[in-house]
């Protein structure tokens, strides 16, 4: 059974950094290409970065140059480093796996400015 747990959420105020987590189970890590998205109060789901098995990297402009995503295969984990967080960045964020339909339960970041 595939599993993705995201943690790492919180309150932070602007400017300040915060690093996601997302630990799988249930796959082989490794020959899967990650991604992080995030939904917003009454906004749609919107990609934030994706990362592929080869470790290539894409983000979207809203968050380029103060996010950085990686993975690290040897713990079956996603990463999200936030820096610079504005309070527009507050959502929920959750971790999928590319072209399936399993995501994460989400874990919720606020920004107060």
């Amino acid at each position: 059974q595939v599993q993705l747990v995201e943690s790492g959420g919180g309150l932070v105020q602007a400017g300040g950094s915060l690093r996601l987590s997302c630990v799988a189970s249930g796959i082989i890590f490794s020959t899967w290409d990650m991604g992080w998205y995030r939904q917003a109060p009454g906004k749609q789901r919107e990609l934030v970065a994706t990362i592929t098995r080869a470790h290539r990297t894409n983000y979207a402009d809203s968050v380029k140059g103060r996010f950085t995503i990686s993975r690290d295969n040897a713990y079956n984990t996603l990463y999200l480093q936030m820096s610079s967080l504005k309070p527009e960045d507050t959502a929920v964020y959750y971790c999928k796996i590319e072209r399936s339909d399993s995501w994460g339960q989400g874990t919720q970041v606020t920004v107060s400015s």
